[in-house]
């Protein structure tokens, strides 16, 4: 029996939890390190906790699910996923990579990943060709879609069809929409990447990343890491991005319906300078988001009229807070040029369009007149 998505955020379709687990709703959490054996060469399926456990099993499966990959590996954090995505590169190995990504992301490039040999180009991948930038030592390209924080939008079939061709992996951070709205593995993704803490936790209480992928051949290598390394997410960290999931579709439904009538409010208010946000018939990537993916998200990145505007409404905010990160249940606004960009060199920044009058909002699910009546009081209009 094939469970439609709401359902799989509760079910999964092949599980025997009533026989296995005594009838527990709530999966449970196996909060040990390791596992006894009946006898030399018997096993219970698991030995230790770093190789897999059963709660991290059964989200992995969920996750898989959910973006139509054959595998999900569950990690401590999002930035675990991708070093861990990291190691399938060799020295000499050449990526390209988008020119607008999670600071975080261009910090592990930059200070990790170029001091091991490999080597990147920064291309704008919603509007440049990528073909042009290839190598013989190219291996891949790595994308998100909409971007962190300016909101660019790639066609990731398109995409497809050139890694496809010079026989690259394609990675697709699909964090700001959550497998809800996007699936890029059937777009022709090879790889998925997801901070976990984000919208598929959804509750701002857990830390956790995922690499989802649709080849056996990058399971198998990518699991090989994950047990060398010891980067797996822990039971109960498990267990609350688990529970999290349980809402997800009705949270990304509430959190995009806010979304609309915040970017909308926004667009007509003097101090707003511009509003980017690919549910706007005027954003350049409107049309490709009705093309591939099933919704627009909840994140909305607006430019004001001054740095002085921006300060202030970040010191004046009541209900909203002023903190980092996305994708919880409450509405954050967030400055990226000395957050979640802060490591990022000017001249990138500039080139990105991230200025001190940016500022990022992770609309939540509260109602709607309040969120805009706290940014109207914060903004003194």
């Amino acid at each position: 029996m094939g469970f439609r998505f709401e359902t799989l955020c509760q079910h999964l379709a092949d599980e025997n939890r009533m026989e296995n687990h005594y009838g527990a709703i709530s999966f449970p959490i196996y909060q040990t390190a390791t596992f006894a054996h009946p006898a030399v060469g018997e096993s219970t399926g698991y030995d230790y906790s770093r190789l897999q456990n059963p709660t991290r099993e059964h989200l992995e499966k969920v996750v898989a699910s959910l973006e139509k990959g054959i595998d999900a590996l569950g990690f401590s954090s999002g930035m675990a996923a991708i070093a861990t995505l990291m190691e399938l590169f060799r020295p000499g190995d050449h990526l390209i990579i988008d020119s607008d990504l999670y600071g975080g992301s261009i910090r592990l490039f930059q200070e990790i990943s170029e001091k091991n040999g490999i080597s990147f180009t920064r291309v704008d991948c919603y509007r440049e060709n990528v073909e042009n930038y290839l190598t013989e030592k190219t291996r891949a390209v790595f994308i998100e879609t909409p971007t962190n924080p300016m909101m660019n939008v790639t066609d990731i079939g398109k995409l497809a069809g050139i890694t496809r061709k010079h026989n690259l992996l394609l990675v697709v951070d699909n964090t700001f929409l959550s497998p809800y709205f996007q699936n890029p593995l059937e777009l022709g993704a090879d790889l998925v990447v997801h901070s976990g803490t984000k919208y598929l936790g959804g509750h701002n209480d857990a830390i956790a990343g995922f690499l989802v992928t649709k080849s056996e051949e990058i399971s198998e290598k990518l699991r090989f890491i994950l047990k060398t390394t010891g980067s797996g997410l822990a039971p109960f960290d498990s267990w609350l991005i688990l529970r999290g999931i349980k809402t997800l579709s009705v949270r990304m439904e509430r959190a995009q319906e806010n979304a609309m009538k915040l970017a909308g409010w926004l667009e007509e208010q003097p101090f707003v300078k511009k509003v980017i946000y690919p549910g706007l018939s005027s954003h350049p990537g409107y049309e490709i988001m009705k093309k591939q993916s099933r919704g627009f998200g909840a994140m909305i990145t607006f430019e004001v009229k001054s740095k002085e505007m921006a300060l202030s409404i970040l010191k004046r905010v009541k209900m909203i807070s002023f903190a980092e990160s996305l994708g919880g249940t409450e509405t954050l606004i967030t400055y990226p040029i000395t957050q979640t960009h802060a490591d990022v060199p000017a001249k990138v920044l500039a080139q990105n369009g991230i200025t001190d009058c940016i500022l990022r909002v992770s609309v939540g699910i509260e109602n709607i007149e309040d969120i805009i009546e706290d940014l109207k009081q914060a903004s003194g209009t």
